[in-house]
């Protein structure tokens, strides 16, 4: 549960996704979030049915540092509406944590990829189906700077101190593309459809994950996952 009190215009953006946003924000709003039921539409398409009865959209007065979701809701501050879709990205990571840690809840804490790599790869698709950048570019441009940083992360328990560390959603939005690689795109989104459905409102785990990516491909996996998923080295692409 979320309270959220201020000054507030209510928009219907389409049937079960609602809005609330101050009026000085209105016009950039409606330009920066026209986008979202296209949003919607395309991941009920790539991750399987929205798995709520509804979403909302609460655009504070002030600015946030981050946006922040919680089921059937995300939270925007003022700073990340700005008439030009710069931060559109977010829209998209926020929406899709709707299937990726509201729907499908983490076990434990260890399993944090399973929320923010899938968040933050959802950001790459949404790129590559709305006519920006290709998945395959984000993931060029972020293994190129993950390079440059402490190679001591490893993905499947980063641990408390590193749990919300960029690298675990850039590393793993990178292991995602490169199971996508191997599998192909037929059974990788087979197997993102599958997940959401099978675990739908459940909690889930790596070993589950990676099980049923296996079930669903003659693809020898377990080196894939073993180097993305449980070793700190980087590897290469």
């Amino acid at each position: 549960m979320t309270v959220q009190i201020g000054q507030y215009e209510r928009f219907d953006l389409a049937d079960g996704q609602r809005a609330a946003v101050p009026g000085p924000l209105a016009i950039r709003f409606r330009h920066d979030f026209g986008r979202q039921p296209a949003m919607l539409a395309e991941f009920a398409d790539l991750f399987g049915p929205y798995p709520f009865g509804e979403y909302g959209v609460v655009v504070t007065g002030d600015d946030l540092e981050v946006p922040v979701e919680a089921q059937g809701m995300s939270i925007f501050g003022a700073n990340h509406v700005d008439g030009r879709r710069s931060f559109e990205h977010l829209v998209a990571h926020e929406l899709a944590h709707q299937w990726f840690g509201n729907s499908l809840t983490v076990a434990d804490w260890r399993h944090i990829w399973l929320n923010e790599g899938f968040a933050n790869y959802a950001e790459w698709l949404w790129s590559e189906r709305s006519g920006g950048e290709s998945a395959e570019a984000h993931a060029a441009r972020s293994h190129a700077t993950l390079k440059t940083l402490p190679q001591d992360l490893v993905l499947a328990d980063p641990g408390v101190r590193w749990m919300f560390d960029d690298r675990v959603y850039q590393r793993g939005a990178l292991a995602l593309h490169t199971l996508r690689t191997a599998m192909g795109d037929a059974k990788f989104f087979e197997l993102l459809r599958t997940w959401t459905s099978a675990h739908r409102h459940g909690t889930v785990t790596t070993e589950a994950f990676t099980e049923l990516a296996q079930r669903l491909t003659h693809v020898p996996l377990d080196r894939l996952f073993t180097a993305w998923l449980r070793q700190p080295r980087l590897p290469d692409r």
